[in-house]
């Protein structure tokens, strides 16, 4: 016997009221689920956190909050400078889970700074490196965030090459009496490989602070890097004997020095001036 249209159609709104009320208590589930998480998150109970970060996920598979909550329960559970195998993957777990999250959003800062921080914290520099020059160089994100990551690349270039100028076999003080000043002068390493290693950080470190003041003008940070890396290059070009293209760094360098300095003394106002309007506003505004 065939169904009227009458009763086909309440048993359709039946069916569609029944789903609609498995989804809501579902999501009211999930929301629990990530309170507990919250719950043994503050109290130190990173797995049984991460457990109920995965259930809410599992309840609700459109919460846009669980992502992160298992993101964040796994990123606790690693160990800063323990080199366990274990230790290890759990890092190389929240790098998965943050990945998922960017996968979705590239915009999400939270999870692009802390697969950065994970993978310096584990020594994994290439990938790091990799990790950062991806963002850099990517036309889609903002300006002031591709400045960001060119700054980070070009502080490791100028760690580079001052690790190798400030060796102290490479560098001489003297006291000048009549003035009582020191001098410092600098000279060339035995190893020439040394020295070209210096030499290339210091001409990438130069082009990834120019990228930097390209997308930021205003970033003192990128200055400052520069003005850093103008002076490593004065210190090698002192090194090779090239006293003219030292001098052209100098002034270069003292032109960069300049620019950080005045950005640092706005940057200084800015924040003083906003620190005082805090202080005068009344509570609660």
């Amino acid at each position: 016997m065939k169904l009227s249209q009458t009763r086909i159609v309440l048993v359709l709104a039946v069916l569609v009221a029944t789903s609609s009320g498995c989804g809501v208590i579902n999501r009211i589930r999930s929301k629990n689920q990530l309170n507990e998480a919250a719950k043994a998150y503050r109290d130190g109970k990173f797995p049984e956190a991460e457990q109920h970060s995965r259930e809410a996920a599992a309840l609700d598979p459109d919460n846009k909050t669980a992502p992160m909550f298992i993101a964040r329960t796994i990123h606790a559970q690693y160990r800063p400078g323990v080199t366990t195998p274990e230790n290890i993957a759990k890092a190389q777990q929240a790098i998965e889970a943050y990945q998922q999250i960017l996968a979705k959003n590239p915009q999400d800062d939270e999870a692009y700074k802390a697969i950065a921080y994970l993978y310096g914290a584990t020594k994994a520099d290439d990938k790091l490196k990799q990790w950062i020059t991806a963002r850099a160089t990517n036309e889609s994100v903002d300006g002031p965030k591709r400045a960001e990551a060119y700054v980070i690349l070009a502080s490791k270039d100028w760690d580079c090459s001052f690790k190798i100028t400030e060796l102290p076999t490479h560098k001489t003080t003297t006291l000048d009496p009549a003035t009582n000043r020191a001098t410092i002068s600098y000279k060339k390493p035995k190893e020439q490989k040394d020295f070209d290693q210096a030499q290339m950080c210091v001409k990438q470190g130069l082009a990834e602070a120019e990228n930097a003041i390209k997308f930021d003008a205003g970033s003192e940070a990128a200055w400052s890097y520069k003005t850093n890396l103008l002076l490593e290059a004065a210190k090698l070009a002192e090194m090779a004997g090239q006293t003219e293209q030292k001098a052209s760094y100098q002034k270069d360098y003292e032109a960069a020095l300049k620019r950080t300095t005045e950005l640092s003394a706005a940057n200084q106002k800015k924040k003083e001036e906003e620190e005082a309007k805090q202080a005068s506003s009344p509570p609660g505004e």
